[in-house]
């Protein structure tokens, strides 16, 4: 399909809010359009389906958190739940963007804060240093196995609890609107498209998807991947569309 000009690309995440976003360079470089739409939103639990999972925050004196959902939705939770959080409470963030968030409900120098590199495994050192705590897992209904796998593989105490959950968005708006490009990175962003649009045919659409789980799904759906991130020439969404727009495009 790359013999076939892209002038339009579907981006399935919210528009980037910083200005010198790779996407943004990307549409001025070669004048391509892109839009952004989330096909998948977040959506809290409340406190009562947090208790139905027989969670109580007072048996916890560690919190792993593993995204800014994850913070919010904690103390969204600790507060329907009257739960006042206390001051010794361990905070475990996978990354330096989530501790500098979780100031937002916390004065920082207080707390005990301990941050890792950027994947989950890499807090595995800090996870053995306290080997001795009780650590609580608040994440999404669509957890990682990398999560599972390093905790379990440490023998530490840890309880995984669903406080949010990854929900399809409702497209029907984008009914009679086509791209050239659709860019997908989670394998839930895929069967929105489906949910949304039962009868959806590829055609001539080139498919974009980020991640061998994203891809097994796109593969399942009967789709054809036109292109794919990551790869060691293109470790990213952005520069994997460069190459193929640059290509697609070329003396067109």
């Amino acid at each position: 399909m790359s013999n076939l000009k892209v002038r339009t690309i579907l981006v399935s995440q919210p528009e980037p809010k910083v200005e010198n976003s790779p996407y943004f360079d990307l549409q001025q470089k070669h004048k391509v359009k892109i839009d952004f739409r989330s096909f998948i939103h977040v959506e809290g639990v409340s406190a009562k389906d947090v208790r139905a999972q027989k969670i109580d925050l007072n048996n916890f004196t560690a919190i792993i958190l593993t995204s800014k959902n994850a913070v919010d939705h904690f103390f969204k939770v600790a507060e329907e739940m009257r739960y006042k959080v206390p001051e010794d409470l361990r905070y475990f963030c996978q990354s330096e963007a989530i501790a500098f968030y979780l100031q937002k409900y916390v004065v920082y120098r207080k707390r005990k804060i301990y941050v890792g590199q950027k994947d989950f495994a890499d807090m595995a050192p800090l996870f053995k240093k306290y080997k001795d705590e009780k650590f609580l897992l608040p994440a999404s209904d669509q957890l990682n196995a990398d999560a599972p796998t390093t905790l379990n593989n440490l023998k530490i105490d840890w309880t995984p609890a669903v406080f949010y959950k990854t929900v399809m968005s409702d497209l029907s708006d984008l009914a009679n609107v086509y791209y050239d490009v659709l860019a997908f990175f989670s394998p839930t962003g895929i069967k929105s498209l489906f949910k949304n649009f039962p009868d959806f045919k590829q055609n001539e659409t080139r498919i974009a998807v980020f991640g061998s789980t994203t891809q097994k799904e796109a593969l399942e759906h009967g789709l054809r991947i036109d292109i794919l991130a990551p790869t060691p020439e293109t470790p990213s969404m952005t520069m994997a569309l460069e190459r193929y727009v640059a290509e697609a495009n070329k003396g067109k």
